[in-house]
């Protein structure tokens, strides 16, 4: 799983208009739904289906909580549950250490094995190999239950986790290799196998293996994460190989196409509980011109046919698709957190706590975010949302340890928010405000911010007048490429490449 694309998330959103999702009927044959199922930036599904019950974990790159834990019924609702990286002290420092905007958790697995939930990841960025982590619980609805990690080292990305009819499990990276782990150690064997090398395309990764009807099934992802993308496949009958391709490789792209969804790629495959195969995978609504796709990478769901001792065919992703009856429509599920599409009102001054859908960009500083009886507290910190990585910086003022920030994916193309906000600025340069955030270097910002009168322009001025400093709304967009080196207003002042903000006084 390579990185474009991070995260569409809207700071302090407190409502948000709807973009209805249309249950399929459950009562006839084939059914009919409408991706994607996950909207918004929730890239690397893997799931799997237990009791009944469907489990989801996408990427959370270097936002926290990490690895967000969905739960449906009906393949169609889906409700966060928890988080399996959810408390500083599972992963004590390793947000601080990571000075990158694409490092962090990338491509986690999803399994359940003898009564135990497993999500296997890797963390990037924080040493000079990639921090792998195992998390388990017995609870998936309740957050506190995730346990702290078991923690291996790897110099791959996107491990799955499988266990052989022995029981042993074993770990497929990126590459694409094998290892044995010891769940409760860690450890993993060397040196490792090499299974497969794809049909060509760049970026072998996201491997998942299945075993079915005597055959050792290899899937993987190919062509790296743009409109190359796709799902190609080998099989074994050894885990440890030789693996052969399948002769219509891929089974799953939308290269070459003029569809809406592009990328289409890094997939994961699982039953229903009536025995049916179901797909999940990534893929972007951008058209094949992949320029613009503000939601970022998005899940999308798809029927699967996998007959005895053959080869599994993919339905093609499209917007509107049709296959295997769905399970009754329901949300019927414990837990307290949102469903994912849902409209978000929040009233932080009744005591409301944090709701679970809202992240941070890193572990923020402790006590910055808090809610009291005036509502939903934060204290501002030195840097803006904007840092730049550097030795010579101290990582407050880069960000690394935090911001006075928290945000929401952005789940519909179309949307109105709001927000009430009660800031008064004790210093010139204090700024609190709402964003559109995509990185630290890439985010638009309207915020209220304190100003000294030499840096406040009007229609009226043809220079700036002395006097107290005053409260001034400021429109600020900070990102490079040629849209955001626009103007973005009558009255603009350039900073830095990329950047331009218009400050009127209030």
């Amino acid at each position: 799983m390579r990185p474009p694309n991070l995260i569409s998330t809207l700071g302090l959103l407190v409502a948000i208009g709807p973009v209805a999702s249309v249950p399929a009927p459950a009562n006839l044959r084939n059914s009919t739904y409408y991706n994607p199922i996950l909207p918004g930036w929730h890239s690397d599904p893997s799931c799997a289906q237990v009791n009944g019950t469907f489990y989801c974990v996408t990427s959370t790159f270097i936002s926290f909580p990490g690895l967000p834990i969905y739960a449906s019924k009906d393949l169609i609702n889906w409700k966060m549950i928890s988080h399996a990286w959810n408390r500083e002290s599972q992963l004590p420092g390793a947000s601080a250490r990571s000075t990158e905007q694409q490092v962090g958790m990338f491509a986690a697995t999803l399994r359940y094995h003898e009564g135990l939930f497993y999500v296997i990841c890797e963390y990037l960025g924080v040493a000079a190999r990639n921090l792998g982590v195992v998390f388990t619980s017995t609870d998936p609805f309740d957050e506190t239950a995730w346990s702290d990690p078991v923690t291996f080292e790897s110099d791959f990305i996107d491990p799955d986790l499988f266990w052989d009819d022995g029981g042993k499990a074993y770990v497929a990276t990126q590459g694409i290799v094998l290892q044995e782990i010891d769940l409760a150690t860690g450890e993993l064997s060397q040196p490792p196998i090499n299974l497969w090398n794809g049909t060509g395309g760049v970026w072998p990764e996201g491997p998942h293996l299945y075993k079915k009807d005597g055959w050792y099934y290899l899937m993987i992802a190919e062509g790296g994460t743009a409109t190359d993308h796709s799902i190609t496949i080998a099989r074994s009958r050894n885990l440890t190989g030789p693996y052969a391709a399948y002769e219509n490789n891929p089974i799953l792209t939308n290269r070459g196409t003029d569809e809406y969804f592009q990328t289409v790629g890094h997939g994961d495959l699982f039953q229903d509980a009536a025995g049916n195969w179901w797909g999940v995978a990534l893929a972007t609504r951008s058209g094949p011109e992949w320029e613009i796709y503000p939601m970022g990478r998005e899940t999308v769901l798809f029927p699967v046919t996998w007959d005895e001792g053959e080869w599994p065919v993919l339905q093609p992703v499209r917007g509107k698709m049709s296959g295997w009856a769905l399970p009754s429509p329901t949300r019927k599920l414990p837990g307290t957190g949102p469903f994912n599409t849902d409209d978000d009102v929040y009233d932080f001054s009744k005591g409301e706590e944090i709701p679970r859908n809202l992240v941070y960009w890193r572990v923020p500083p402790q006590g910055a975010i808090s809610v009291t009886e005036r509502g939903l507290q934060m204290i501002p910190t030195r840097n803006n949302l904007t840092g730049t990585p550097n030795s010579l910086i101290t990582p407050e003022m880069t960000g690394q340890s935090g911001l006075s920030f928290i945000g929401r994916r952005q789940t519909h193309t179309l949307f109105i928010f709001s927000v009430d906000v009660s800031f008064s600025p004790a210093s010139v340069g204090q700024e609190a405000g709402v964003t559109v955030f995509l990185t630290q270097f890439a985010h638009i910002d309207l915020g209220i911010v304190l100003l000294a009168p030499s840096d406040i322009s009007s229609p009226s001025e043809v220079a700036p007048k002395p006097g107290k400093p005053q409260l001034a709304f400021r429109f600020r967009a900070e990102g490079t490429g040629t849209r955001l080196r626009r103007r973005l207003c009558q009255f603009p002042r350039r900073g830095a490449t990329g950047r331009s903000d218009c400050r009127l006084r209030c």
